[in-house]
Parts: C-alpha cells; structure tokens; sequence
C-alpha cells in the first residue's frame, strides 16, 4: 500500500470516528458539526450557504440540519435589516454548551506534545490547502491571519467588507478570508 494511502485512511477513519461520536443526545454529527462551526465563524460566515461550502455538503442537508437546531433551540435565526432574505444563525446558550464540549479527539490531541500537535497542525493545514486549490473551495480562514485585515488608530478592520472587528472577531473564521 502506498503511504499517501494510508495516510488518507487514518485521516478518514479518525474523522469517522470523531464523526461518530457526534451522535449523543438529540443530535447527529451533521448538526454537531454546524454548532461547531457556528461557535467559530464571525458574523458575515453564518449563512447557510457559508455553512454548506465549510462542511463540503448540500445546501439542502445543511438547511435541514439548521431547521432541526433551530426548534431544539441550539441555535436562533437572525434576517438582515437590509435584505429579509438574508439569514445567519446564532448560537444559543445551549448551542454553545454542546460545542465548548471537547470530544474524544480533541481531548487524545490534547494529550499530545505541544510540537507534535504544532507539526500536526502545519501538515493538516497544508493538505488541505492543497485538496482546497484543487477542488477550488474557501480557505474558511482566521480573520487576524487575512490580507484583509488591518490594525489601525481605531482597532481591528475589515478592509474588504470596510467595517471595524472586534477582538474576538480578529480569532474567528470567514469565508471571505484569504490567506496573507
């Protein structure tokens, strides 16, 4: 067997595996990865459509997924002032419980030596910026590491979107980020 082989089955089975995991209480792993991404993506990610093109799925399971966290009350809808047809969901207090919980794998990488889980990261990050320019997808990036995104008098900015960040809007992911 060829090594890169391997290395995408072990990839595939701990995301497998990971995924499985997701299924606990009233949830499934679709909607437990929509909470995750949720609780890391920045106010202009949080449509449906950004959602669908993060997990690599259909809009139409994606739209599901959110309809089902919405009457559990993991997650509250929100439509633009500007555009009613514009949606982005929030996460609720329950919604943020279930995703600040770390599952089995986060909590084995955790165990790992902090170069290990360094050099993990880079590799990870690489691959997929690599499967990413192939199948032309979003990068789904933190905004502080954009070449949008500027330090200024008046704090944190968007220079793309031209509106001003917060501090933990600096941390989070967007669709719109592009690696500086």
């Amino acid at each position: 067997m060829k090594q890169q082989t391997h290395i995408r089955e072990l990839i595939n089975r701990l995301a497998r595996l990971d995924s499985a995991a997701g299924w606990e209480g009233d949830l499934n792993p679709t909607q437990r990865a929509a909470l995750s991404y949720l609780s890391r993506a920045n106010r202009f990610s949080r449509s449906p459509s950004h959602l669908s093109d993060y997990l690599g799925s259909t809009r139409g399971t994606v739209s599901q997924s959110l309809k089902s966290l919405l009457q559990k009350g993991y997650v509250s809808e929100r439509r633009s002032d500007e555009d009613k047809r514009v949606i982005s969901f929030e996460l609720t207090s329950k919604g943020r419980k279930v995703a600040n919980e770390p599952t089995p794998l986060e909590i084995t990488l955790e165990n790992l030596m902090a170069d290990d889980q360094l050099r993990l990261q880079n590799v990870l990050t690489k691959t997929l910026q690599g499967v990413l320019e192939q199948n032309e997808g979003l990068e789904f990036g933190p905004c502080h590491k954009c070449i949008h995104h500027t330090v200024g008098p008046d704090g944190l900015r968007c220079s793309l979107l031209a509106v001003a960040l917060t501090e933990l809007e600096g941390d989070q992911i967007c669709f719109e980020q592009e690696s500086a």
